[in-house]
């Protein structure tokens, strides 16, 4: 019984997605953000040094992901962030959150 159970603690953990795990590739990611843009207004590593753009360091992916998919379907505004993640495909959005989930 007991080798039941715990087969079946290990198939769950296998198939159940873990939602704090990053879809995108952090590296393409890191490529992403530095040659969209990104790097200009949010800083290095996403550690913004300007009072008028968000650090993005240590909000986490999917904090970022989020943010990225409301400003690329329009359901947050802002203009410049509305055309910057136009520029974006779904990969992209993916991996930048996955490079910017790395950054502490």
């Amino acid at each position: 019984m007991k080798m039941i159970y715990c087969a079946i603690v290990a198939a769950t953990m296998i198939i159940t997605p873990c939602s704090t795990m990053a879809e995108g590739d952090a590296v393409a990611g890191e490529a992403a953000f530095n040659s969209k843009g990104c790097v200009g207004c949010h800083g290095i590593g996403g550690r913004s040094q300007m009072p008028a753009n968000p650090a993005l360091n240590g909000k986490g992916a999917e904090y970022i992901k989020t943010a990225l998919v409301a400003y690329k379907n329009g359901t947050k505004q802002n203009a410049t962030m509305n055309a910057m993640a136009a520029l974006l495909s779904d990969t992209d959005v993916d991996n930048v959150a996955a490079y910017l989930g790395t950054q502490k």
